[in-house]
């Protein structure tokens, strides 16, 4: 749905964006990820067309984005944008109205979402007179209000509580479901894990990894494992499979994080330890998103010192 393609970004002396190219899939949940300056908050610039690349183009369904597109997207910021002392019914309305509804439609959508959530007792309030969270509710509703084909969510959870972050996340999957594209910014390594298809992570104005999250965690996959079993200690010999890395005496049982030798296999580490041991689990440990991003981001800034 979305192409970018050798986008350059420069701010007098900064170069913010550095030939990134990116493709988002239609229908799919993307995590556009990477530490405090990036380039995230650039290249979602550049997309909403707010700035302009110096070089490089987008593309939109395979159209050169401009400014038909405007109204086929939905643009939640980092840093919200509603009028704090504007009654949030009407400002609602209003910012439906800019996006192409007329004000019938704009109204029976309104309420709908207000239900939804259930905000109703909010129409006629202002968004000062609301919590951090309570205004992103608000948010959420004018970014989504008028069906964006292309939904961009930057740190959509900022400010909620733990049963309000629940209830945005099964929207935004909801409306995924019914075939909008999520472009989601964040730095909660977790809600990546739980929602997108695929990310770009970028670092120092260039992208240094993406793809699809299951693929990118399993590449990282390197022989480690958490191992269970009751009873005593077993002492290690020569003919071991595996080396410990890490290991945790309880009543009862015992815990070890295991790296397997190259050339062993998880068969010789049962055949190894079921003559000595009662097993309760073996189970790999794929790195998480979390564990890649430090790694990818940590190495980058070290080769760049």
């Amino acid at each position: 749905m979305i192409s970018i393609r050798n986008i350059v970004k420069q701010y007098a002396a900064h170069r913010a964006l550095d030939d990134v190219s990116i493709e988002i899939e239609k229908g799919t949940v993307f995590g556009l990820l990477g530490p405090n300056g990036a380039g995230k908050t650039s290249l979602i610039r550049i997309i909403n067309q707010i700035t302009a690349p110096d070089s490089g183009q987008v593309l939109f369904n395979g159209e050169p984005l401009n400014q038909l597109h405007v109204d086929r997207i939905g643009y939640l910021p980092e840093e919200r944008g509603l009028y704090k002392k504007m009654e949030i019914g009407e400002q609602i309305l209003y910012l439906a109205r800019l996006k192409g509804l007329s004000r019938a439609e704009a109204m029976k959508r309104a309420k709908y979402w207000f239900e939804k959530l259930e905000i109703q007792s909010w129409w006629n309030k202002k968004i000062e007179e609301l919590s951090k969270g309570m205004q992103q509710k608000a948010q959420f509703v004018a970014t989504v209000i008028h069906e964006p084909e292309l939904l961009i969510l930057d740190e959509p959870f900022t400010g909620f509580d733990p049963v309000n972050a629940e209830v945005i996340k099964n929207e935004i999957l909801e409306l995924n479901k019914k075939g909008a594209t999520v472009i989601f910014s964040t730095h909660r390594m977790e809600s990546v894990e739980e929602l997108c298809d695929s990310i770009a992570l970028l670092n120092l104005s260039h992208k240094i990894l993406d793809g699809k999250v299951k693929a990118i965690r399993n590449s990282y996959r390197d022989g480690t494992y958490v191992l269970e079993y009751e009873g005593d200690k077993i002492p290690m010999n020569g003919s071991a499979p595996f080396a410990i890395l890490q290991e945790t005496g309880h009543e009862g049982y015992q815990q070890v994080k295991l790296k397997i030798n190259e050339g062993s296999k998880v068969n010789d580490v049962l055949h190894y330890m079921l003559p000595q041991a009662s097993i309760n689990k073996l189970e790999e440990v794929i790195p998480t998103m979390n564990e890649i991003f430090i790694q990818k981001v940590g190495s980058a800034n070290t080769t760049n010192q």
